[in-house]
């Protein structure tokens, strides 16, 4: 199996427009409105220059900032990441608290209230979606 080539295709604005080079392919240049379509834009070029289908190799559109705006780009993602990671952790322990709610015989609107979701948060957090009265003992024996 022949390893896909890739290319780094480089964005930097230029009045209203991205002007892009590719990194690996000096004298290729390109320009698009939109990063959205550097990609495409880059891939036709390519193409074109290869001889070689469009869809025969990878790109990845690298995008050139201000310094300034660069390290506020930067912390904005990682604050992002840093958000996501919190959420998942925020999700595992709600789904923890209302399986441990759920055990102890409170009710799904009970728990909601404790946990402050909605009733039918609580049945998505619940691994048998709970139930909307606490679970009882199995009296069929006594009654033998």
């Amino acid at each position: 199996m022949r390893a896909v080539d890739s290319y780094t295709a480089v964005a930097e604005r230029a009045g209203g427009w991205w002007a892009v080079r590719v990194r690996e392919q000096p004298g290729v240049f390109t320009q698009a409105k939109r990063l959205e379509q550097v990609e495409s834009m880059v891939r036709d070029a390519l193409a074109a220059l290869l001889a070689v289908d469009p869809g025969s190799f990878d790109v990845e559109v690298v995008e050139v900032l201000p310094d300034a705006v660069a390290e506020d780009v930067r912390q904005a993602r990682q604050a992002r990441e840093q958000a996501g990671r919190a959420q998942a952790d925020a999700d595992a322990a709600m789904r923890r608290a209302a399986a441990r709610l759920a055990r102890s015989g409170l009710t799904v609107r009970d728990i909601g209230r404790i946990l402050g979701v909605s009733p039918q948060r609580v049945s998505q957090l619940t691994p048998t979606g709970g139930g909307s009265r606490p679970a009882r003992p199995d009296r069929s024996a006594e009654a033998s």
